[in-house]
């Protein structure tokens, strides 16, 4: 069994920075893809970043520039650095892995843009 175990989020104003963890742990095996998606109450979750394992990465348009996905591999742990915040990021954010051929997710984490 794999959990993820996210955390760093909160409420920030308007062009403030949050740094979201997400631990997993459990019976992994080797870990081909980590990354982020949101969600907002009433609307589709939607994809915010991949880390994949040679740390190539990719961004939804709307964060590139913005935010940033990382990971420590001896940790099985991935980051999401979010610079600039707008009102518009704010979603539960949900941490997800690719291993074995599955996806496992995060309980999410609410982030709040809000002056």
């Amino acid at each position: 069994q794999v959990q993820l175990v996210e955390s760093g989020g909160g409420l920030v104003q308007p062009g403030g920075s949050l740094r979201l963890s997400c631990a997993a742990s459990g019976t992994i095996s080797s870990i081909s893809a980590m990354g982020w998606s949101r969600q907002v109450p009433g609307k589709q979750r939607e994809f915010v970043a991949t880390i994949f394992g040679a740390g190539s990465t990719n961004y939804a348009d709307s964060v590139k520039g913005r935010f940033t996905i990382s990971r420590d591999n001896a940790k099985n742990t991935v980051y999401l650095q979010m610079n600039s915040l707008k009102p518009e990021d704010t979603a539960v954010y949900y941490c997800f892995i690719v291993s074995g051929g599955s996806r496992y997710w995060g309980q999410g984490t609410q982030v709040t843009v809000s002056s």
